[in-house]
């Protein structure tokens, strides 16, 4: 991999005295497109440890973005100033937090093109104060030869607590060197933990690398607790299994991890008060919390089970990440807290938002006097509040989307419909705000994944096509995750007849309940909702009379194909499988089948679904005489992180949809 030139570059301050949410006027009336299309006002949001100060990352020209830095801890309205920005081109902001009352780490990346015709991810991490100055980039450890490789990431933090101010662990990629006469070169390789400095940069080796090291775990105050492993084969690709190993207090030895119920325990935190990991273990079928005590016992506690759903989330708290709860998605996420005083707490902030029923502690201060919450709903893209629980004051924040304040927005309405098979398939509903409630002009709309789930709550996208009139309707389709391991199947890509057919029969449903007009169908999806919306309009030509495609998976077998240079080759290989199904699973090979107008939207910069699948699509679909739209976005990756494209690729979509249908545009 070639060295590329990242750089991140200091910003003016923006104006004093502008209030934090108002940034962006709130209109009366917005261009929908425009208004649904707009990335999020905050993108990722983190508090100091003394609660004074907050930083958020906010969307900037195309895919750029640019932090700020507020204090909200005096009274009246807060003040943001910018201290850093990046272009989008490519650098782009991934995330921002504290190292201590006064210092900051940000990581950035950038997806690259190689000469070979790849794409590259490369990261790095830089500190600064939280006045911008001071900015420095972490660097690869080296010793003095001439390193053997190129390291891609940028580090990743695995504890802000270590008991230093301003210093955290961090994992870090080691890269072998060679020299001549000398032997200060370094000749570790692997993944390693270094305690580092945030002001000087200086690096203590904590934990020697190791070439099979996955992940790292800490317990929140400077000790490393457990590792994940996975093996390589001989030409460097990772093998499918991992192992974890962990240590008793006070000793340097690695042990296995004990098996829970004869199931693998797979842990997420420590808690080194009581001695416990907390992790999740299938049972019945489906993922449960539990704590795995560290003594060697074995010993384990069954913390939350669901008899329909899985315990996906462990709910955690403050730099030293603490676990208070967990949470899980039925028709809407729950939450079960372990903490009395946090459980009494969210309730009575539940009962003063009575509005916004989601609520979520994002962040804290050390002593967790201090939270930084969200709230938000299906009608509301969510709100960022200050709460001190000493004054039990409550200071709104920030928006996650001004734009939106005034515009009415469509409820999400949970519900179930049979499959061809009986089975009750769940998803949600959402109708346009007002007007008729039937003979609707509609749209079925499969997530990605196919390991994911819809979840209650705002959709930019469902909230956009009801915008202009249509009834949406998002399946949680077998193959979707969350629901144990016999609705999961084989996944949607081995099972892919029974994910598509309980797609088609979501249309079916919304005809035969009157919600649907009939002949008004339509079926819009993303990665493997575009995967699936392709291959739905191959088994069932006509049932759907338009397929918008964005970022589609076309040829399972291309899909294996372009991992064949990266290490997750045999990884992603064992997911998408080998059989029949990669011959009659793969829409590019049966694009004669398909009979309704096709929309294909791709970034170029994709390392999801490569840029390439769309246009085997394309080229199939009109070899074989059929409609077929292609939407490039140059430079862009597989999220099309950009509200300008955002924004064309929703009025260009509805167009194509409304078109097909016969819809008039709103």
């Amino acid at each position: 991999m070639r060295s590329i030139g990242l750089s991140i570059i200091a910003a003016v301050a923006i104006a004093a005295g502008t209030p934090l949410w108002a940034q962006v006027a709130a209109p009366a009336a917005i261009d929908a497109a425009a208004g649904f299309g707009a990335r999020e006002f905050v993108d990722q949001v983190s508090m100091s440890p003394d609660g004074r100060l907050v930083a958020f990352i906010q969307p900037f020209s195309g895919q750029g973005s640019v932090v700020q830095v507020s204090d909200v801890s005096g009274p009246g309205t807060p003040t943001a100033r910018v201290i850093l920005t990046a272009s989008g081109d490519p650098e782009r902001i991934r995330w921002c937090r504290w190292a201590s009352n006064t210092r900051l780490l940000c990581n950035y990346y950038g997806i690259v093109p190689h000469p070979n015709g790849s794409l590259g991810y490369i990261s790095r991490t830089i500190a600064l104060d939280a006045d911008g100055g001071r900015m420095k980039q972490l660097r690869q450890r080296r010793g003095s030869g001439e390193a053997l490789g190129y390291t891609a990431s940028g580090g990743t933090v695995v504890d802000w607590n270590p008991g230093k101010d301003g210093h955290v662990l961090m994992a870090q990629d080691y890269v072998p060197e060679v020299s001549t006469g000398t032997r200060l070169a370094q000749t570790y390789e692997g993944v390693g933990v270094d305690d580092l400095d945030s002001v000087t940069l200086r690096a203590i080796n904590v934990e020697s690398p190791r070439a099979d090291a996955s992940r790292y775990i800490s317990d929140g105050f400077g000790n490393v607790r457990i590792i994940s492993t996975r093996g390589k084969t001989d030409v460097g690709y990772a093998k499918t299994e991992m192992r974890w190993l962990f240590r008793k207090p006070g000793s340097r030895a690695w042990e296995p991890m004990p098996a829970v119920e004869g199931e693998t325990f797979v842990p997420e935190a420590v808690d080194p008060k009581l001695n416990v990991a907390y992790g999740f273990v299938r049972r019945n079928g489906r993922l449960a919390a539990y704590t795995l005590a560290l003594d060697g016992s074995g010993k384990a506690v069954l913390l939350q089970e669901h008899a329909s759903v899985d315990v996906d989330d462990f709910i955690r708290i403050g730099r030293s990440r603490r676990v208070i709860g967990v949470s899980f998605a039925t028709d809407r996420r729950e939450a079960r807290y372990f903490d009395p005083a946090l459980e009494a707490l969210v309730k009575s902030l539940s009962k003063a938002l009575p509005k916004l029923p989601l609520v979520r502690i994002i962040d804290s201060s050390q002593d967790e006097s201090k939270l930084l919450l969200w709230a938000g709903s299906d009608t509301d893209p969510g709100r960022y509040y200050r709460f001190d629980r000493t004054t039990r004051s409550l200071n709104e924040l920030l928006l996650a989307r001004p734009e939106l304040e005034r515009q009415p927005l469509a409820e999400m309405v949970a519900i179930r419909y049979p499959a061809a098979d009986g089975t009750m398939i769940p998803g949600y509903l959402s109708l346009p705000p007002s007007g008729p409630r039937k003979g609707l002009p509609a749209i079925v709309m499969p997530h990605g994944g196919p390991g994911a789930r819809d979840e209650w709550g705002f959709d930019w996208l469902a909230q956009f096509f009801t915008s202009q009139g249509y009834a949406v309707l998002q399946p949680n389709f077998r193959g979707s995750a969350g629901y144990g391991d016999q609705w999961f199947a084989d996944n949607g890509f081995k099972s892919w007849r029974i994910a598509i057919g309980d797609i088609d029969d979501a249309g079916r449903w919304l005809e035969r309940e009157g919600i649907a007009a009939p002949g008004k169908l339509a079926v819009f999806g993303w990665s493997y909702g575009g995967y699936a919306a392709l291959q739905s309009a191959v088994t069932e030509p006509g049932l759907f009379k338009a397929v918008v495609a964005v970022a589609p998976v076309t040829d399972l077998q291309k899909l294996k194909d372009e991992h064949y240079n990266w290490s997750d080759f045999l990884v992603v290989s064992a997911f998408v499988g080998t059989g029949p199904h990669i011959q009659d699973g793969s829409p590019a090979r049966h694009a004669e089948r398909i009979s309704v107008p096709v929309l294909l939207v791709h970034g170029t910069y994709d390392q999801n679904v490569g840029f390439s699948h769309s246009t085997l699509m394309d080229s199939r679909l009109k070899a074989a005489g059929k409609s077929s739209t292609l939407l490039t976005y140059r430079g862009l990756d597989h999220y099309l992180d950009d509200s300008v494209a955002r924004t064309e690729m929703l009025r260009k979509s509805a167009a194509f949809i409304g078109a097909a249908l016969g819809v008039e545009k709103r």
